[in-house]
C-alpha cells in the first residue's frame, strides 16, 4: 500500500467515523437495547472497516459497507446470546417441576390407566415409572440409561398426551348428554 493510499484511507476513515457513528451507534442499540454493547459493536465496525482495505479490500461505498459489517456483528451478537440447555441448568441444580398431576379422580383411574396404555411405549413406560411406581426423574434415568432431560421431555410430553384423551372424552361425553 502507499503512502498515498494510506493516507486516503485515514482521511476516509476519520470522515467516516465523523459523520456516521452517531447513526450507526442509534441502529445497533435498536437492535441490540444495550448501549454499552452497542457502543462497542460501532466501534468493531470501524476496526473491521480499517483492517479491510490493508487485506487487499476495496470499499465502494463507506456507509453502506459500515452497515453491513455492523450488522454482521450484530447477528454474531444474537447467535452468541444463547439459552441455557436444560443439561447445564439440571447439572447446577435446577429440578423441573414435575408436580403435573395426570388428570385422576378415582372414578377416572381406569380411564386414565387405558389412556396410559394407548401412550407410545416410549412415553408409556416412563409414565409409568414416573406416577405409576414414583419414581424421580434421576431414577428413571438411570433405569433407561437416558439423560434426566430426556426423561423430563418424554414424561411431560406424555401427560399432555394423556391430557389430550382425557379432555377429548370429556368434550365427548359433554355432547352426548346435550343430545340425549
Amino acid at each position: 500500500m502507499t503512502l498515498q493510499e494510506k493516507t486516503y484511507r485515514e482521511i476516509m476513515l476519520t470522515v467516516a467515523h465523523r459523520k456516521y457513528k452517531d447513526a450507526l451507534a442509534r441502529y445497533s442499540y435498536f437492535k441490540l437495547r444495550d448501549r454499552a454493547r452497542s457502543e462497542d459493536l460501532v466501534q468493531d465496525a470501524f476496526a473491521k472497516t480499517w483492517a479491510y482495505p490493508a487485506k487487499g479490500g476495496q470499499i465502494i461505498a463507506i456507509k453502506a459497507f459500515l452497515y453491513r459489517v455492523l450488522n454482521n456483528l450484530i447477528i454474531d451478537e444474537y447467535r452468541k446470546h444463547k439459552t441455557a440447555s436444560l443439561d447445564a441448568m439440571l447439572e447446577n441444580g435446577f429440578e423441573p417441576d414435575m408436580d403435573e398431576e395426570l388428570p385422576m379422580s378415582s372414578a377416572d383411574t381406569d380411564k386414565v390407566a387405558a389412556d396410559v396404555n394407548k401412550l407410545p411405549n416410549k412415553y408409556q413406560k416412563v409414565v409409568k415409572m414416573r406416577y405409576f411406581d414414583g419414581l424421580s426423574l434421576e431414577e428413571i434415568a438411570d433405569k433407561t440409561g437416558q439423560s434426566k432431560n430426556s426423561i423430563a421431555v418424554q414424561v411431560h410430553r406424555g401427560v399432555r398426551k394423556i391430557k389430550s384423551y382425557y379432555d377429548a372424552r370429556e368434550t365427548s361425553g359433554a355432547m352426548t348428554q346435550r343430545h340425549a
